[in-house]
């Protein structure tokens, strides 16, 4: 579990260092509209992990033109007859623009799987086409990079029973909701599958404990900011705690909540 406090995290200044972080935002979009870049981050986490509310964070003070927010929904008919990378093309960034998916591609390693929505042929197809796919995307330029929020199962029992009582959060309850924690030990398995087979040098995960909201949203920030290059970056800023969010490795999973 995630510290409340850390040598480099104080909640008690919360919203000055969120201010400051989303100011280094700033400046990384301005450098990147120069550079004519190209970035894609991809969030990935169990239900109730907080990808929303670090999205939000995120994309707070950035630029709406060259911001943009794919979260897939249920394919069609249409393109579940296709090349499953298919649906995911039209949405990757063109010159300037700075997209996240909230969720993505490891929909078919993640709740696919454990679902039952695809086969298991489906899913060992996927799982061999999409580091070669995505070492080819960023040999092409894209600036890739990959964040898998992890919880423990208590908290995640606890955010799916406020995301139920609270008037304001319906639009988040699902079907899935019902079964997330009942298929904790499943998720687990497929989260291990997805992360050993499709951390690769070209796009590595990242790991962001998230039992911890507002300490797993500046940490998540300062991870990200840290790996890009901008004139002006405040590097002391930046210095992020380690056992918030890590690079994963085989050595590294046992810190995943089991």
């Amino acid at each position: 579990m995630a510290r409340k406090r850390t040598k480099l995290v104080d909640i008690d200044n919360y919203q000055d260092q969120l201010y400051a972080l989303q100011v280094e935002l700033v400046k990384l979009q301005r450098h990147l509209l120069k550079a004519s870049a190209r970035v894609l981050v991809i969030l990935e986490g169990r239900d109730g992990a907080g990808k929303d509310g670090t999205i939000k964070r995120l994309t707070a003070h950035m630029s709406p033109r060259e911001t943009r927010v794919h979260a897939p929904s249920k394919p069609s008919n249409r393109e579940e007859t296709q090349w499953y990378f298919q649906r995911f093309v039209p949405h990757l960034p063109s010159a300037d623009e700075f997209v996240i998916f909230n969720r993505s591609w490891y929909n078919r390693a993640g709740v696919e799987s454990v679902m039952g929505f695809a086969t298991e042929t489906q899913v060992e197809t996927f799982l061999g086409d999409v580091v070669p796919f995505e070492a080819m995307l960023v040999r092409d330029g894209i600036h890739l990079r990959k964040y898998y929020l992890d919880i423990t199962r208590g908290e995640q029992k606890k955010r799916l029973r406020d995301r139920d009582e609270s008037p304001l959060k319906q639009w988040k309850i699902s079907p899935i909701d019902a079964v997330a924690t009942k298929k904790w030990k499943q998720y687990s398995k497929a989260r291990d599958r997805m992360l050993k087979r499709t951390s690769h040098p070209a796009a590595p995960w990242h790991i962001v404990r998230s039992d911890h909201k507002k300490i797993a949203r500046l940490e998540f920030l300062r991870d990200l900011l840290t790996g890009f290059d901008y004139p002006h970056k405040d590097r002391k800023l930046l210095r992020h705690d380690g056992e918030v969010v890590f690079p994963w490795s085989a050595e590294a999973h046992g810190r995943l909540a089991q």
